[in-house]
């Protein structure tokens, strides 16, 4: 039961994008399309679980023991930014549509601040291995959930009569406040 609340949790009520606010830039800048949006969802998904487990790892095995937790930042980002780019080299020479498609968005997860909160909030929740298995990968869940559903409803907005004050990026930081106080009525019920 308790790892169920911390999946509903991640997922709905505490999203690490529309409840923290954390991964606003890719959020913005591939959800416009639905395809971009999936493969990005994914590609965050992969690094965002890898580089918690890791970084999990590295705080407890390396960082700990040494006496160096000052320089968790800078291990973190050192294992994000290594991820990302074994990522993108495979992307390059598997996919090379979704890696066009995804263009600069990529590289730019490195600095994607969702993946560097939920490694620290696995350290600050004093997780254990398993316990940040299953937060990284809800709370990356959460993050492609919303991603996911805000293209869908950007795609909407294509085909939609919308006044031409509200087109473009106006729409689109309306919806996410939209989405933002939908999400917020998931507190209640946990």
């Amino acid at each position: 039961m308790e790892y169920f609340l911390m999946i509903i949790s991640a997922i709905f009520v505490n999203n690490i994008l529309l409840a923290q606010f954390l991964g606003n830039c890719p959020f913005m800048g591939v959800s416009k399309k639905m395809d971009t949006a999936i493969g990005m969802a994914l590609a965050v998904q992969f690094i965002l679980v890898l580089a918690a487990l890791i970084a999990w790892t590295v705080e407890h095995y390396l960082l700990v023991p040494l006496d160096l937790q000052y320089l968790r930042t800078l291990a973190f980002i050192l294992v994000i930014a290594a991820l990302v780019q074994l990522v993108e080299m495979f992307l390059k020479k598997s996919v090379p549509t979704l890696y066009q498609s995804l263009g600069i968005f990529l590289p730019l997860i490195t600095t994607n601040c969702a993946v560097m909160g939920v490694a620290l909030l696995n350290i600050k929740k004093e997780h254990g291995f398993f316990d940040a298995l299953i937060y990284s990968t809800a709370a990356a869940a959460g993050f492609g959930l919303a991603l996911v559903m805000f293209a869908g409803i950007r795609e909407k907005f294509e085909f939609s009569p919308v006044p031409r004050p509200l087109q473009g990026t106006a729409t689109a930081l309306v919806t996410a406040g939209l989405m933002s106080l939908v999400f917020f009525a998931f507190k209640g019920m946990i």
